[in-house]
């Protein structure tokens, strides 16, 4: 008995020890992001300026690299650590967030497509896995006008930002921090190693690694082996299937794998598309805490954008959660779209092809002629 108590102990101390570092170098990897386009200069904030100028061009490069790393969290982080350093507006990464909540759907949708044997369970699993899909494309059409012609993310953002007040004096515990720990590893390599795109390159695999990691340790230990508990307990009512889309994912930092996980529960037919969807939509929420922890003791224009991520989800909720129609859509269409795909199968990966790959490359290829 004694035994059992020890070893728990020592499992717990192991989770916070790991997800301490784990967050440590997460922190870091992003002040090294920051610090590196600061020394750049000026000329490569000229070229990542011209290139996401164009708002539908900055949608689908978001939407592109979200899809090739598969990180949502991963990819508004960066955006935010290039904000914070002033190498792009906060207008000009507004779509880019955007596209990146698009781009990270693509894993649940290539979950579904595993179950290709089956007609049944491949129209369910399809539906499920592009509802997470449909679900982003509509809020994207609906917000990105708006965003275009009123600037209505970014000014609300910015808004919500001045209220912390970020450009008051660092408090000496902040200050410690960043002398302390992050000034002087930065220092170091920044004047070691000459080529700079190396420290971006190492900014980004140590960013991304670390969110795998904390990923990965989390997942393991919310959930397990069992997927019973999630059809018992939390998909009785709207509110339980949010709240755990919500939490689970803030604590895994992935809603790709939370997406993902649900989709075999869907295929088997054992929880319903309707309860699957505020799951999916409460994920969409969970997923934005990673660009709020990585715009921490930055500027106020990089908690602007990390504040951009969140309410463009937040304001998706509010649409399809509880507008009763509008919640219907993006079922009816996944449903739909299910049902054509087990007809034709070509058509499923043809989709993933076209939205995620050859749709972004050609508009982005295009903008450069």
């Amino acid at each position: 008995m004694e035994g059992n108590t020890n070893q728990k102990q020592l499992s717990v101390i192991q989770f916070i020890l790991s997800i301490s570092i784990a967050l440590f170098v997460f922190l870091w990897s992003l002040d090294l992001m920051t610090s590196t386009f600061h020394v750049i200069g000026n000329e490569t904030v000229i070229k990542i300026l011209s290139i996401t100028s164009n708002p539908f061009i900055s949608l689908f490069i978001g939407l592109f690299i979200t899809a090739v790393i598969q990180s949502s969290s991963t990819s508004t982080s960066l955006i935010v650590a290039v904000v914070a350093s002033g190498g792009m507006t906060l207008e000009n990464a507004v779509p880019m967030i955007m596209g990146a909540n698009i781009g990270t759907t693509l894993t649940s949708t290539i979950v579904s497509l595993s179950y290709i044997t089956d007609n049944k369970e491949f129209k369910n699993a399809i539906a499920t896995g592009v509802m997470h899909d449909f679900f982003n494309i509509m809020t994207v059409m609906i917000l990105f006008p708006l965003e275009y012609y009123y600037h209505l993310l970014s000014r609300l953002s910015t808004s919500v930002a001045s209220v912390f007040n970020l450009s008051a004096v660092p408090t000496k515990i902040d200050q410690d921090l960043n002398s302390g720990l992050f000034d002087l590893i930065n220092g170091f390599l920044i004047e070691s190693i000459n080529y700079k795109i190396i420290l971006v390159l190492i900014a980004c695999a140590t960013l991304f690694a670390s969110i795998k990691i904390i990923s990965k340790i989390i997942s393991k230990r919310m959930i397990g082996a069992s997927d019973e508990k999630f059809q018992e307990v939390f998909f009785k009512h709207t509110l339980n299937s949010f709240g755990l889309g919500t939490m689970l994912t803030a604590g895994i930092q992935s809603s790709s794998i939370t997406t993902s996980i649900i989709v075999p529960l869907g295929a088997t037919g054992k929880i319903h598309h309707n309860k699957i969807f505020p799951y999916i939509v409460g994920a969409n929420i969970g997923t934005t805490i990673t660009a709020l922890i990585a715009a921490f003791n930055k500027s106020e224009a990089a908690l602007s954008i990390a504040l951009v991520h969140f309410l463009f989800n937040f304001i998706g909720t509010l649409i399809f959660l509880l507008i009763p129609y509008l919640k219907q859509l993006p079922i009816q269409y996944a449903r739909k779209f299910g049902l054509m795909t087990m007809q034709y199968r070509v058509i499923g990966f043809f989709y993933i092809l076209f939205v995620f790959f050859i749709l972004p490359l050609a508009l982005i290829f295009l903008n450069k002629l």
